[in-house]
């Protein structure tokens, strides 16, 4: 019996590893996933380290149990591709193997982050940015320091440095390789050239000599070993090909692939990403600037902090009732939220949450969470009202990310695509539309990280022509969403009241009355 060829995405995010199966039509067949938990060091404040044995074990369970689920042979499986967070580093020995990885997550490096923003008076940071649009908060280059200060065991014996996509994919093929959209967030690859820049890391007095090969997303790497397939169950030769980054290959699986469109990505963290029409970099050093997977484009990419984390923290500290309901009701607490919600008025009589501050990539710190312009009248300011106004406010700092990408990079859109488990949310949607003034657009796809990186293993295995092409062709849209006029009048409003008083809050934080929410490392 002759099975149909599929495609295998490996998605490697901050909580879990999954696997993947698509058909070529870019249809979910089977996803298996398992959690890994990073380890904290005891002495090491802030530390989380990536365990690269018993991760690649879980990455290869998930190989067999989704195969199993899927009930197709391993010879049905035509490619295979690795995704990751972005930021988690592994280092290498001479002899290839693996010795040591943190996650994206890791923030043991906040002395060395300090320590680097002084080199030339504050001017390397803004020289790393330009050349890479990254600042040093969250690259590779503090925590390479931070080895060099405490390990320099491992510092000595490092002779290579890969993202985790990359980890997964050698563990696979045996071949090294990274690919710009991940690596880009090191702070270490040129935007323009997508190469390494190997001075950075010498100006900071680190060894230049440890940077792989760069291959583009969508190449081959080479084939699955023999060793992988008897620790994996994939058949020996299938072609492994070269992933990237979550975010660029989601919005690849999202058909985000031309310059000037945007994608909102709905999680516990709200990204909001622009493509630009050329590599550009904000002379505010505000937004995040990295390579797309589509070679030669970069994405302007803005973060909301907690986004989704907040909406769960409210329901669970607040909504116990409305848990229950849904339960006996058999639908999600949170879709019952959302009608309550929409009873109240656009705007929420005034109430403005206090969270996510819009991003400030090179001073980068929020107030402490609150509700501000509460009243006491308990017709007017009630559950429903917060959990709108938190709706409100998500699309709110959204919109002042994207005022800020279209004030340096002169690209303004007329949609958006909005995905991701915010997007579930029919209210929420209409409010992103509402507070945008912009068209919304919900694809029906919910694993578009994956399916983007199933495209890559396709036209890796040369089953398609291009990740242009085949992500514009395998989107499907389930839902539209238009602005309405007058309530944009009306957030616009509150868009610039929340601004105002969102910088008095920080105030309090900088005289130590109340305590930041979140501050990068280094501040």
């Amino acid at each position: 019996m002759t099975h149909a060829p599929h495609l295998m995405a490996l998605d490697a995010g901050t909580g879990s590893i999954r696997a993947v199966i698509f058909n070529l039509q870019g249809e979910q067949v089977a996803v298996a996933q398992a959690e890994w938990r990073h380890l904290a060091l005891p002495d090491v404040p802030g530390s989380m380290e990536f365990d690269l044995e018993h991760n690649w074990q879980l990455a290869c369970q998930c190989i067999r149990q989704v195969l199993q689920q899927s009930q197709l042979p391993a010879k049905a499986i035509r490619s295979v591709a690795c995704c990751s967070m972005r930021e988690g580093i592994v280092l290498y020995n001479k002899a290839g193997e693996a010795i040591w990885a943190c996650a994206n997550v890791d923030a043991r490096a906040s002395r060395e982050v300090s320590e680097l923003k002084e080199i030339h008076h504050g001017q390397f940071e803004r020289e790393i940015y330009q050349c890479s649009g990254q600042t040093l908060a969250l690259g590779a280059m503090p925590r390479l320091l931070w080895l060099a200060h405490h390990r320099p065991d491992v510092y000595r014996q490092a002779a290579t440095l890969t993202m985790i996509s990359d980890w997964l994919a050698k563990c696979l093929s045996g071949e090294l390789a990274v690919d710009p959209s991940n690596a880009g967030t090191t702070g270490l690859l040129d935007l323009h050239t997508r190469q390494w820049r190997p001075d950075l890391l010498e100006m900071a007095g680190l060894r230049g000599d440890i940077l792989s090969p760069v291959a583009e997303t969508g190449s081959k790497l080479g084939e699955i070993t023999a060793e992988a397939a008897r620790q994996c169950g994939l058949e020996q030769g299938t072609v492994v090909g070269m992933g990237g980054g979550d975010v660029q290959l989601g919005t690849l699986g999202l058909g985000v692939v031309n310059a000037g469109e945007t994608a909102v990505l709905g999680g516990t963290f709200w990204q909001q990403v622009v493509n630009l029409p050329q590599p550009q970099v904000d002379p505010q050093m505000n937004i995040r600037v990295n390579p797309h997977v589509i070679p030669g484009m970069v994405q302007a990419e803005a973060i909301s902090f907690f986004t989704g984390l907040t909406m769960r923290w409210f329901r669970d500290a607040f909504c116990g009732e409305e848990k229950l309901l849904a339960e006996r009701l058999g639908v999600d607490c949170y879709s019952l939220l959302e009608e309550m919600a929409a009873r109240v008025p656009a705007g929420s009589w005034g109430v403005m949450p206090v969270f996510s501050d819009a991003m400030h990539f090179n001073k980068w710190y929020h107030a402490a969470p609150s509700f501000i312009n509460l009243s006491i009248d308990p017709e007017r300011c009630n559950k429903q009202t917060l959990f709108r106004a938190l709706e409100e406010n998500a699309a709110i700092v959204s919109a002042c990310n994207l005022d800020q990408v279209a004030a340096f990079s002169g690209v303004h859109t007329s949609q958006l695509v909005f995905a991701g488990g915010g997007s579930k949310g029919k209210l929420w949607s209409q409010i992103l539309s509402d507070v945008t003034g912009l068209t919304v657009k919900v694809p029906q796809v919910k694993e578009a990280t994956a399916l983007g990186c199933a495209i890559a293993a396709g036209v890796a295995a040369g089953v398609y022509r291009s990740l242009q092409e085949t992500g514009q062709q395998l989107v499907r849209w389930e839902r539209e969403f238009h602005p309405n006029a007058e309530h944009h009048q009306l957030y616009q409003k509150q868009k610039a009241n929340w601004q105002k008083v969102y910088a008095d809050q920080l105030t309090l934080v900088d005289s130590g009355l109340t305590t930041s929410m979140w501050k990068a490392p280094g501040l």
